[in-house]
């Protein structure tokens, strides 16, 4: 089961890569829009003249003209719809491999595949490839940021598989408890929103550019994304509902510590960090909330909070030493 795990992991991870491409061909031809054809010529075909008798004219026949056959325009457009449907249908089916690989390393470790960095972010990439396609049911016109987003899963499952990668093994002692699923399980499903969030988030801030003018890199990547108002939208709703669910996996975190250590807070590494993360992302819910605030500002601290997690979650593993020293690093 950890073979296949880690050959759907691979598969998964071409799968995201050709709908990134799908994604890109979408974009790239999206300012083709159809002209409204012509309305079909009539030809006026006389069918007889005056009679002797003084009748009047035989009323002139009319046929219509062949239909032109489609434009230029109209076949870019075509095919852009194309390729995004090619790169929905490969996002779902990465998705699908991407599920089946956590399954399987389940199987494998006879756990909960979170034991790790590897499988930590194999479960919060999937968490927020998940929240996207169910985004896209709902709103089908932002499936433009789908072009981030792949971006976004390719960087991170491709990082997961060729660096941190480690052998299935048995769960850390410390780590077998029942609040390992309650704490863990909160904390990488509001992470994998989190993870979403910040895609319209960066994608706001490049299209609120474009739109007040702005025609220099970056701000011109973002000018066949959906509107700026839609985006900003889209960032707050996903912020708003992960982060009730990231201050429950904070809490959680603290009784477990009360349990486990005999303290609920001692100012470890990742307790600080998910407490500076927790105070970032406060900072932009009530920014937004504020009218005197500017919507750019508040989305920038939604950024921020984004870079925090990522600090959590790598920068702690990575740099410093702590009871929170779970990563599972390879030598």
């Amino acid at each position: 089961m950890s073979a296949l795990s880690d050959q759907l992991v691979t598969f998964a991870i071409l799968a995201y890569l050709v709908a990134m491409i799908s994604h890109a061909v979408e974009y790239a031809l999206g300012n083709a829009r159809a002209r409204v054809a012509a309305a079909p010529v009539r030809e006026l075909v006389g069918a007889g003249v005056g009679t002797a008798g003084g009748l009047p004219p035989l009323a002139p026949a009319v046929v219509p003209a062949a239909p032109p056959g489609p434009t230029a325009a109209e076949r870019t457009a075509r095919r852009a719809r194309l390729g995004g449907r090619i790169a929905v249908a490969a996002t779902a089916l990465a998705a699908l491999l991407h599920l089946g690989a956590l399954v399987a390393r389940g199987v494998a470790a006879d756990r909960m595949p979170w034991g790790n960095m590897y499988e930590f972010v194999l479960t919060v990439s999937w968490i927020g490839v998940a929240a996207w396609l169910v985004v896209l049911v709902k709103r089908p016109s932002l499936r433009r940021l789908g072009l981030f987003l792949s971006l976004v899963m390719v960087l991170l499952v491709a990082t997961a598989e060729l660096v941190l990668y480690v052998p299935v093994v048995p769960l850390v002692p410390a780590l077998n408890s029942y609040w390992f699923v309650i704490h863990v399980s909160t904390i990488v499903f509001s992470s994998g929103i989190l993870l979403l969030g910040v895609v319209p988030a960066v994608a706001y801030l490049m299209r609120a550019g474009y739109e007040q003018g702005r025609r220099s890199f970056p701000y011109t990547l973002a000018k066949r994304m959906p509107t700026a108002a839609a985006l900003e939208r889209l960032t707050f709703v996903l912020h708003a509902f992960a982060f009730p669910i990231f201050t429950f996996a904070v809490i959680a975190g603290a009784i477990w510590a009360e349990a486990a250590w005999g303290r609920p807070w001692g100012w470890d590494p990742k307790e600080t960090w998910a407490f500076i993360s927790w105070v970032v992302y406060a900072g932009y819910l009530h920014a937004r909330a504020t009218p005197s605030v500017k919507r750019n500002v508040a989305t920038w601290l939604a950024v921020v909070g984004f870079l925090t997690v990522l600090m959590n979650l790598f920068g702690v593993n990575i740099f410093f030493e702590g009871l929170h020293s779970y990563g599972g690093l390879p030598d």
